[in-house]
């Protein structure tokens, strides 16, 4: 059996008052497609930004592909190069063209002498022109600029982007939260096409409405699990408590 792409071991990431996250132990296995629900403050940023190596721990124990995080800066940014991370906000530079933006997906890969020329000439074309197709993108647009986009193109650019990076885990933290129905609905689904074995997709989410297509949910509240459960288990009782005023254990 291959190797979980994500390990939380006893996680705990202290707060001013009270952890926001404590005695986490999560495993993500290739394949999974897990959604990250609780109300606001719960700990689903915190959580994603531990999983991906931006939010240090006060206790316990991360592994990436059942290795722990490398100690050196070096190690330790040649093993992230295997996670990927869609943020809320994109962070797509505007400034730059569709092909650049997509190609900062290959910079871990490149180091610093090609990422420099990726910002004078246009770089593995075909590669873009690719990653544009899988997300029924024209291939036209790799020339224009992002800022030009409309707020689908965008969605899909940002994708793109990680299908140019390749990564086994895929992290998004909150996508759907400022879009519409029909634009949520159409990026989630684009998400859970791309994040078949070997890859594996966590998502935090606020709309349980959107939780068909995942294979597994967890719930979290006040830094704790409330609940790790196949999505076909998932109970109305168990939503309930995850967003009403009860204590969590």
């Amino acid at each position: 059996m291959p190797a979980p792409v994500l390990e939380l071991r006893g996680v705990r990431v202290n707060g001013r008052q009270q952890p926001r996250l404590d005695r986490i132990d999560l495993s993500v296995q290739p394949g999974e497609r897990i959604a990250l629900l609780g109300p606001n403050g719960a700990g689903k940023s915190t959580l994603l930004a531990v999983a991906n190596g931006l939010q240090a721990m006060d206790q316990g124990q991360v592994l990436w592909s059942g290795e722990p995080i490398a100690k050196r800066a070096r190690l330790r940014r040649r093993q992230q190069r295997r996670i990927g991370t869609l943020w809320q906000d994109l962070r797509l530079i505007d400034e730059l063209s569709v092909q650049q933006n997509l190609n900062c997906g290959r910079l871990a890969q490149w180091g610093w002498p090609r990422a420099l020329l990726n910002l004078l000439l246009p770089l593995e074309t075909e590669a873009c022109s690719a990653s544009l197709r899988q997300l029924d993108l024209d291939p036209s647009l790799l020339n224009q600029s992002v800022a030009d986009l409309s707020g689908g193109q965008r969605q899909r650019v940002a994708i793109a982007r990680l299908l140019r990076q390749d990564p086994v885990l895929w992290l998004a933290d909150e996508p759907l939260s400022s879009l519409d129905p029909r634009l949520a609905k159409e990026l989630l689904t684009l998400l859970l096409q791309q994040t078949e074995a070997p890859r594996a997709l966590v998502m935090s989410l606020h709309r349980p409405d959107l939780l068909a297509g995942f294979s597994r949910v967890i719930g979290l509240r006040e830094g704790h699990i409330l609940f790790d459960v196949p999505s076909s288990a998932l109970e109305d009782e168990a939503l309930q408590r995850l967003y009403a005023g009860t204590p969590a254990p």
